[in-house]
């Protein structure tokens, strides 16, 4: 295909529906362009409208729902709408942060498309003016028997680890999972987090006129032509034919790239700055350009590009990686030059600012193109599309009817199941410790990173509920925003605000597109009750192969503050005969647990009731006890309930614990793999006993003393006694035996 469009890009040619097709236009909106053009587009133009009016870049299914998102906050400097979000952390200090998807290219091509995905985010951040100081990731995968799933699992794991590790940021956070739902469309969200000062943040939009445009980073190639429009359709039987259509990523270059550009930041010399991400140059321009009301002009035959031959559509659609356009001040051409000499980087004015408010492409001193900006950006299509609320079930599932399994064999088939199991076999591929301002890696609620030369740090994690969201959107998207919320304040940390990556499947699906609508409500209801805004995200649609869709998957990235770092706060038991206390009420929920799913296959029923008021004040509570140090280790209760939680806790410390049979709830079933929300294991040392309950009570918070700690056995009174060792052989076996 890509062939054929260097063929013809430049030759005057009719538009069928064909290439309609191709370029994931439909009938009606080619109307609308050539409305807007007053004539026919060439094949140029009509690339650049299949670009920039793909979901991927133009969130024509989801601005409406978007703008519904509590973006705003005392700790906000920058919301949605730049290249990664950004918020203040005091003391001049600033976090840039962003969450995005690279789905598609991952499935095709599993290294490239992960790594890429990596490399894309950073660039997000760094273009910001922040030095990336952490990765983090969310990736999903399909059944692990499912004939596909090891070699695309490798594949990223490798791609992720890969990048990072070359270009030097530690992956230190993340979450692997595995249904059925992803047999045929992986996710892989990739994170990234910067620290910069807040008078050192750059934007991307553009100033003034006749400034010069500059290109600066690797050479243009043909791999990635049509990656947005790619990533903005289903897959079918055919997708390994769209591998061209998948970046290829060099982290040594990244490299390189972002300390040239950080070098040139520390002047005066930057107007604007912008990535070129998906639909590469076009996006770039016309982002640039948009956002300042301006106009761009490009001599497309100053490119730098790495083969022969290449046209305009192809110059204008690639999206080779590492990357980036520059509007630079007058007379800082060749002191900006200088520098990316030095970094042996090409730097070309291929461009400049112009008053006509179009894209102007120029190639061998002929107009090729010309399009209002307007028309690409903000004035691009925005559909209202038909949505329907989920039909929940709200019949529970009776227990009774069920074969009885013991707490023990229960708790055995969940540990060694392959979303329990040890991961460690993936972290331990990710550099989490370069830099040097690691001070808690993957294996607790939140990854903590140290602020350089400071006495503070921040919290960061990644999480994702799909059953939940499956079952019923609008507690689903609660959900996963409180359970972030959960994991931060685990570790100690203010939570702060998130990004957000939204994965759903076709939007022209009734019942999808309500699934996205309500997920968002939910979202929304959440962030606003817990003043946790969101300041940057992604949408990805149509993610599914053959009309079969995935479960809608939500992920959620949050940053806490931790103003003062002694000693992170973890789930490792610290101490022997320490008391054991559960912070929120236990009512039992089954419906949607990993319980059901694990031991009977059972998917129904409704998911636990989210009570935001109760997620607020007991994670406040915390907080306080946190604060005062009557806190040895703390953990959320999340998948997998109570015991799952506590087994995390035992196999992690290699110390034991002793558990009482619960007085309230008599099924112990219900109260071990319950999973009801807003609750939290907190080990309190007798010594501080009585002045962390004096503060549970006057917070007026449930509570309950379920125990203590022990040396080597894991054990509820009169039901079960398993020891520790044992438990940790079975949490990691499922990987040793893949």
């Amino acid at each position: 295909m890509v062939l054929i469009y260097s063929l013809v890009c430049l030759i005057k040619m009719k538009i069928t529906n064909k290439i309609l097709e191709k370029h994931g236009l439909n009938l009606d909106e080619f109307s609308k362009i050539k409305k807007i053009l007053k004539r026919e587009p060439n094949l140029l133009e009509l690339g650049i409208f299949s670009a920039m009016w793909n979901e991927h870049c133009s969130y024509k299914s989801s601005r409406i729902h978007l703008k519904k998102l509590p973006t705003k906050g005392k700790q906000v400097i920058q919301g949605p709408g730049e290249n990664a979000g950004v918020i203040d952390i005091g003391d001049d200090d600033a976090i840039v942060f962003k969450i995005e998807s690279h789905n598609h290219p991952s499935y095709i091509e599993p290294y490239q498309g992960a790594a890429t995905g990596v490399g894309g985010i950073l660039r997000d951040v760094f273009t910001m003016g922040a030095r990336p100081i952490a990765l983090l990731n969310s990736i999903h995968f399909g059944d692990p028997r499912h004939p596909k799933t090891k070699s695309l699992l490798n594949g990223v794991v490798s791609g992720i680890g890969g990048y990072g590790n070359c270009i030097g940021i530690p992956t230190v956070a993340g979450e692997t999972k595995f249904d059925e739902t992803y047999n045929e469309n992986i996710l892989v969200n990739a994170m990234a987090v910067g620290h910069t000062k807040k008078n050192k943040i750059f934007y991307s939009k553009a100033k003034g006129l006749n400034k010069s445009v500059v290109y600066v980073g690797s050479k243009t190639g043909r791999d990635g032509i049509h990656g947005a429009s790619m990533a903005s359709a289903e897959f079918d039987e055919n997708s390994e034919e769209k591998k061209p259509t998948v970046q290829v990523g060099d982290p040594f270059t990244e490299k390189l790239l972002m300390e040239a550009c950080l070098e040139l930041m520390k002047d005066s010399s930057i107007i604007s700055i912008q990535d070129m991400g998906a639909a590469g140059l076009t996006s770039s321009s016309v982002e640039m350009a948009s956002k300042g009301s301006l106009g761009i002009e490009l001599d497309l035959e100053k490119v730098p590009c790495r083969e022969e031959n290449m046209t305009p559509y192809e110059m204008m659609l690639s999206e080779s990686q590492e990357r980036m356009l520059i509007i630079l001040e007058d007379d800082k051409e060749k002191a900006a030059k200088k520098i990316f000499d030095k970094w042996d980087l090409d730097f070309v004015v291929i461009g400049k600012t112009t008053d006509t408010n179009n894209l102007t492409l120029k190639f061998n001193n002929k107009v090729e193109g010309e399009i209002p900006i307007d028309a690409l950006a903000s004035k691009a299509p925005i559909y209202d599309r038909k949505w329907v609320r989920k039909k929940t079930q709200r019949d529970k599932v009776n227990l009774k009817k069920l074969k009885k399994i013991k707490i023990e064999d229960a708790l055995v088939k969940i540990l060694s199941s392959p979303n329990q199991s040890n991961k460690s076999w993936i972290t331990n591929q990710y550099d989490q410790m370069v830099m040097c301002n690691t001070a808690q890696m993957s294996g607790s609620d939140a990854a903590i990173i140290r602020i350089h030369n400071k006495d503070k740090a921040i919290a960061v994690s990644v999480d994702s509920s799909a059953n939940y969201c499956k079952s019923f959107p609008l507690s689903g998207g609660k959900q996963i925003v409180c359970e972030n919320w959960r994991n931060l304040i685990s570790v100690g940390a203010k939570p702060l605000a998130i990004t957000n990556c939204l994965n759903f499947g076709n939007p022209e699906n009734e019942e999808i597109m309500g699934e996205f609508a309500e997920c968002l409500e939910g979202i929304k209801e959440a962030c606003e009750f817990l003043n946790y805004p969101v300041v940057s995200g992604n949408v990805s649609f149509y993610n599914g192969t053959n009309k079969k869709n995935i479960s809608p998957t939500p992920v959620i990235g949050g940053v806490g503050l931790i103003n003062k770092l002694s000693k992170p706060l973890d789930l490792i038991l610290k101490n022997k005969k320490s008391n054991l206390f559960v912070i929120g009420k236990t009512f039992g929920h089954l419906e949607q647990s990993t319980y059901f799913k694990e031991i009977y296959s059972i998917n129904e029923g409704m998911p636990p009731e989210v009570n935001l008021i109760n997620e607020k004040n007991n994670g406040e509570c915390l907080l306080k006890l946190i604060d005062k140090n009557l806190i040895s280790s703390a953990h959320d209760i999340s998948t997998g309930g109570l015991i799952i939680a506590l087994a995390e806790m035992s196999i992690n410390s290699h110390l034991g614990v002793k558990i009482k049979k619960p007085k309230r709830l008599t099924n112990l079933i219900n109260y071990f793999f319950g999973e009801d929300q807003a609750r939290y294991i907190v080990e309190i040392e007798n010594k501080n006993l009585r002045n962390a309950e004096k503060i549970m009570l006057e917070n007026n918070i449930f509570y309950e003393n379920i125990g203590f700690t022990q040396e080597n056995y894991f054990e509820i009174e009169g039901e079960m006694k398993i020891e520790v060792k044992e438990l940790f052989k079975i949490n990691n076996e499922w990987y040793n035996s893949y």
